[in-house]
């Protein structure tokens, strides 16, 4: 969980290669221009991210607040975010 959403300031344009702990299947980019990508991997970081401050590291807030209504993620991770952050309900 993040501290705050400001301090997800990763990077907002190009690719990203997710470490393995996280994106252990395919090893693709993510396309930072790309909200479909994008969603995808920031639901995988949410739901696999090990190391906390180093993978959420790679989230950017301004990403992350665009695609946080279409994310598909377990009720428990949606919970855990809203309950940090009422700006998400």
């Amino acid at each position: 969980m993040a501290d705050s959403l400001e301090g997800l300031v990763g990077p907002s344009t190009g690719t990203l290669i997710l470490p393995p702990h996280v994106d252990w299947s395919s090893r693709r980019p993510v396309r930072l221009d790309d909200p479909a990508s994008v969603m995808e991997w920031y639901a995988a970081i949410m739901r696999e991210a090990l190391n906390d401050a180093e993978d959420l590291a790679l989230m950017n807030c301004d990403l992350f607040l665009r695609v946080w209504p279409d994310l598909i993620l377990p009720g428990r991770v949606r919970a855990a975010w809203q309950n940090s952050f009422p700006e998400l309900r």
